[in-house]
Formats: C-alpha cells, structure tokens, sequence
C-alpha cells in the first residue's frame, strides 16, 4: 500500500485589504482596532472584487500546488473543494473551479476529472486530507488536490449589528496536493474526525431552509418576491458556546492522533492550528504545553478563511522556509456543525 503524501501547496488571497479601522471607516460599523485584536488577534483581512467567488480564489490556489507539486493538473485523478461559501446553492464550487482548467478539456483525449464537494466549514480541509490520503492509499487515485476557498465578504452583515461575525472573516483559497509515494519516511500518518450535530444552530445561516414550502418567504403569494430578514441571510454565532467547544474539541483531536501514534508535543516540529480566534489557539497550546515557537499563524492578515486556512498557512510556511521536508507536522480545526479534525503528517 503506497504512503500518501503532500506533494505541493498553493495559497491565494485577493489583493483587497481591509484593516480593522477600514471595518469602522469604509463600512460605518461602531467598532475599533483595539476591540478586535484584542479578542481576536485580527488586525486586517482580505475581500475580493466583485465578481470573483470562491473557484476562481481556488483555482490560482490550485494551479500553484499542482506546479509545486511537478505535474501538471491532466496527473489529477481527482479534485475535492472544501467551502462553506459556494458560488450557487447548486452544484457545487468543485465543478466550477475544474472547468477553469481549460487544458483538461482539449484535444481527442479529454481528462473528466472528478469534483466532489466537501461541507464541513472550518474542518473542511482536514475532512478532505482524510478523503484524499483514503484514496491514495487504497490505490484509487496517484494525485488528489485537495483545495479549500471562500468567499465570505459577500455574505457578512456589514453594520453594528454583524460586527461580531463580520469582524472575524476573510476571502481566500488555499490548495494540497495529494499524491501516492513509496517513500516511508514521508506521509500522512494518522487522522481524525468528528462531528456533533447538537451543536449546528451555534454557528450557521439559516437561509435556503430546504424543509419549508417554499425554502424562501413570498409574502405576496408564489409568484411575489423573496423577502429575507436578517437573522436568516447573515451569519448567526453563540462566540461563548463555540469558544467552549472549540477549545475542549482541538485539544481532544490532537490529543487523539498524537496518543494513536504514541507522539508528544515534544516530538511535533510544526503545528498548524486552523486560524478562527487567536485567543482559541493560544488556549489550546497552553492546555497541551505546545511552546509558541512551534506554532505559526497568519490570522493576523488574513483573518478566519475557513476551508482556506490550514493549506494557506502550510503553503506560507514553505514559501518561508519554516516548513521543510523531514518536519513532522500536526494539524488541527474546528468549525459549525460541530464538526473537527486533526492530522499528522510527515513532511
């Protein structure tokens, strides 16, 4: 059975930036740069143009981890997109990052590589790893890309009342690619996931509510216009529920895959924390003794990208040279749903 490894990263994010101040100027929202980094760690974002959705973001992602990676994207056998902000309702950002590589397409010989969608949020990316690594380990599939994008500046309450959730989200893609090796010192050794449902209305938005009839209010009868009020367009959070439970989740999962593979922190060279709330982190590793040298954020200027995160923050580190071949690496999120995951990789 061949080892699954990351054979390339790629990360994008549109050149917009918009500070914490900007939050107050440009938008009129009442709050400031202190309240934000302070509960936080946030101190700018990044939104696309108008537009650009999250498989556009994806694809520049992608087409960076697939040449860092030493193929080209007719070597895919098979691409997964994590994202809680797709360009439609249906189908998914999957197909429309894929017809985006014109190349697959041309000639006698078309590549109709599959796209599968994966909705798990801010563990979207962990979910796919697992998808992927499965894959290549069962001899499926040689190169898997696994790509996380959103687009969340399109769907956030830019007034007083969204601050909360507003203040924490940020556009961008990051991208892995996956890929079959027979090399037993590199890897992805060990993951986990899970999810509790009991905590959904926690973190989610309530519109295109499919149980009713119709999924969206028509006030005026059938043939009137769609009228949608706030609570159910705009992102809805319980921050001390999701703090609580993001805290008690990442340290289970890490603790998990570490204890599965007999590991302590001393024995990780790297840990890569999905970025949704510095202060969340930094109670995480204080929990589990993790020395802040051994951790690497970029929440700072990105803010929470989702699915995005853990690949933008893995593909940064290698650009740096923070993260090298040899290093052993633990991941790990949390998002809505409740849904997590945690990782450990050979670099």
């Amino acid at each position: 059975m061949p080892n699954a490894y990351i054979s390339g990263t790629g990360g994008y994010v549109p050149p917009r930036v918009v500070t914490n101040d900007d939050l107050a100027k440009d938008y009129g929202i009442e709050t400031t740069h202190e309240w934000i980094f302070q509960r936080t760690g946030i101190e700018e974002r990044r939104y696309a143009e108008d537009g650009v959705g999250s498989a556009d973001m994806g694809y520049e992602a992608a087409k960076i981890a697939i040449q860092r990676a030493g193929i080209s994207v007719r070597d895919i056998d098979m691409m997964i997109f994590a994202t809680l902000s797709p360009e439609h309702h249906f189908p998914g950002s999957g197909v429309f990052m894929q017809r985006k590589f014109t190349e697959l397409f041309e000639g006698d010989m078309p590549r109709y590589v599959p796209a599968m969608d994966i909705r798990n949020q801010c563990s979207g990316f962990l979910y796919g790893l697992g998808t992927a690594a499965s894959m290549v380990q069962a001899g499926a599939c040689k190169h898997v890309l696994v790509v996380g994008g959103e687009t969340h500046s399109a769907a956030l309450d830019m007034t007083t009342r969204g601050r909360t959730v507003t203040s924490l989200f940020g556009d961008g893609a990051g991208a892995a690619v996956v890929s079959a090796t027979d090399d037993p010192k590199r890897g992805v050794r060990k993951w986990t996931l899970g999810a509790d449902g009991r905590g959904a209305e926690s973190l989610w938005m309530p519109v295109w509510d499919i149980r009713k009839k119709p999924f969206v209010p028509l006030p005026d009868g059938r043939m009137g216009d769609a009228v949608l009020k706030p609570e159910m367009v705009w992102p809805q959070m319980d921050g001390k529920q999701v703090f609580r439970h993001a805290v008690e989740k990442m340290c289970m999962a890490l603790m998990q895959v570490c204890f599965d593979l007999s590991l302590s922190a001393n024995d990780i060279d790297l840990f890569v924390f999905h970025q949704a709330n510095m202060r969340i982190n930094q109670y995480v590793a204080q929990q589990l003794g993790i020395p802040e040298e051994k951790m690497i954020h970029n929440i700072h200027k990105y803010g929470n990208t989702t699915a995005a995160t853990i690949p933008l923050l893995l593909a940064e580190a290698e650009e740096t040279g923070r993260l090298k071949p040899g290093m052993k690496v633990a991941m790990v999120a949390f998002g809505a749903g409740f849904t997590w995951g945690a990782a450990i990789v050979d670099w």
